[in-house]
């Protein structure tokens, strides 16, 4: 019941996802180290959207971690955390384990969050000796994630799972100049 959507590279998809998501007045929660609060010249602010940071010396979130950043805005006087973002491999090498994305995902449920997998290195993390998880698994437990293509040698492309409903994401995509005419040569 996912829809499937091949944009070209991670940056343009993390965008496009969080802002397909968010209310205007709605932020994201992210690891520090994570990639859109670090590596993409602020590509997430640029839409209106606060990237609000849990310091994580391992990279990844924690259902603590989480609700440590949803206490903190509390009042219509600051934004609205709403989207919990994580990568699987995080930016410092380390993966979810079943377990962990299960317990961010009852936490996601408890506080109303989406949660979204940044999957660029996610070959890598699938293909970890400690690796738990299935494209099953992100499919049930993540609002959306994307498998990438760029950091795993394709010449372009990210495939993005959205299990969460959004029947104008492709306007959004179409909107932000992400539809390509010869989409079909993505797909390949």
């Amino acid at each position: 019941d996912a829809a499937v959507h091949f944009l070209v590279g991670g940056t343009q998809t993390n965008m496009l996802v969080i802002e397909s998501l968010l209310q205007p007045y709605e932020a994201v929660i992210s690891a520090h180290t994570g990639h859109v609060n670090v590596h993409e010249t602020g590509a997430i602010e640029a839409t209106g959207h606060k990237v609000c940071t849990a310091y994580a010396p391992d990279g990844k979130l924690t259902p603590e971690l989480v609700e440590s950043v949803v206490k903190a805005h509390s009042s219509e006087h600051m934004v609205l955390p709403r989207l919990v973002y994580i990568s699987n491999t995080t930016e410092v090498g380390t993966i979810y384990r079943k377990a962990e994305l299960e317990a961010l995902r009852r936490c996601c449920d408890e506080h109303g969050l989406f949660l979204f997998l940044d999957g660029a290195r996610l070959g890598s993390a699938l293909t970890c000796p400690e690796n738990d998880l299935t494209l099953a698994d992100l499919a049930a437990l993540t609002d959306a994630f994307y498998i990438g293509g760029t950091k795993n040698g394709a010449l372009f492309g990210e495939a993005l799972v959205m299990s969460a409903p959004n029947e104008h994401f492709r306007w959004h995509i179409k909107q932000r100049g992400a539809m390509l005419a010869k989409g079909r040569l993505l797909g390949v």
